[in-house]
């Protein structure tokens, strides 16, 4: 299994940027013999880091080199710094831009990875875990999975926030920065539940989901009534709920699963 860490210049971000890239197209023919997933092509997936992490984060933090072999799967781990993985005003905060088209295209036409929807997923944590769902939906036409652990579904308590009251995570001005119109944010389309209305009523296909969030999770409540939303608009969905905490430990629990769910196998 190939593990290259790529630096390049991508015009959405307006410089150089990074991205780490699992490929197993080194993988001696003993370890394919009476694999099922070398018998088809190679599956690409888009990994997502959360706030505060870089590109070396699921390279470090799981077990995505040994699964990336054992699934025959492509596998790319963008920097997406702490944007949210939203297009900002600003020039060089095109992040939505960046997983969404840029980075995809590039990767596809550098390692000759498949160009069918199909064969193409989105998935992260956190931070991460929002940027797969936001991406994936306003993306659809690339990425046909979602896969979204400890997802950071922030978007209704923006409101809530002001330059005396900020968030403990940051302050007010970040969030200014990334969302725009902090009491409208909910209202347009960097909300996941906007895209999703927006598709349906257009009669335009909705990427699949898979969602996992840990009991103890202070996420944990904005996970479930996303999963609400999903049930009441009909789309296709499976919600996972454990024992567990926003960690590498709970991520882990989940990302094969994730994985085997991506690939039609099972939740």
């Amino acid at each position: 299994m190939a593990l290259m860490h790529v630096t390049y210049f991508s015009q959405a971000l307006a410089g150089q940027n990074d991205f780490y890239m699992a490929i197993p197209n080194d993988v001696p023919p003993f370890m394919m013999e009476g694999s099922p997933h070398y018998q088809r092509g190679m599956k690409t997936l888009m990994l997502l880091h959360g706030y505060g992490g870089g590109a070396s984060d699921w390279v470090l933090g799981s077990s995505i080199q040994q699964l990336a072999t054992r699934y025959h799967l492509a596998v790319i781990m963008p920097g997406g710094r702490n944007g949210f993985y939203l297009n900002q005003e600003a020039t060089g905060g095109q992040f939505a831009t960046f997983v969404g088209e840029e980075l995809l295209g590039y990767a596809r036409r550098s390692f000759h990875l498949s160009e069918k929807r199909e064969d193409t997923f989105i998935g992260g944590y956190s931070m991460g875990g929002f940027g797969a769902l936001r991406t994936g939906l306003a993306y659809s036409h690339n990425y046909s999975k979602i896969a979204a652990l400890s997802s950071a579904l922030i978007i209704h308590q923006l409101k809530e926030l002001s330059p005396e009251a900020p968030s403990p995570m940051a302050n007010y001005a970040y969030y200014q920065q990334v969302f725009g119109d902090l009491k409208t944010a909910a209202d347009r389309d960097c909300n996941p539940e906007v895209l999703i209305c927006r598709k349906l009523a257009a009669g335009e296909p909705v990427p699949d989901i898979f969602l996992a969030c840990g009991s103890e999770d202070t996420l944990v409540e904005t996970n479930r009534a996303f999963r609400d939303f999903l049930k009441e608009k009909g789309v296709a969905a499976q919600y996972h709920e454990s024992a567990g905490n926003h960690d590498w430990t709970f991520w882990n629990q989940y990302l094969e699963p994730a994985i085997r769910w991506m690939l039609g196998q099972d939740g």
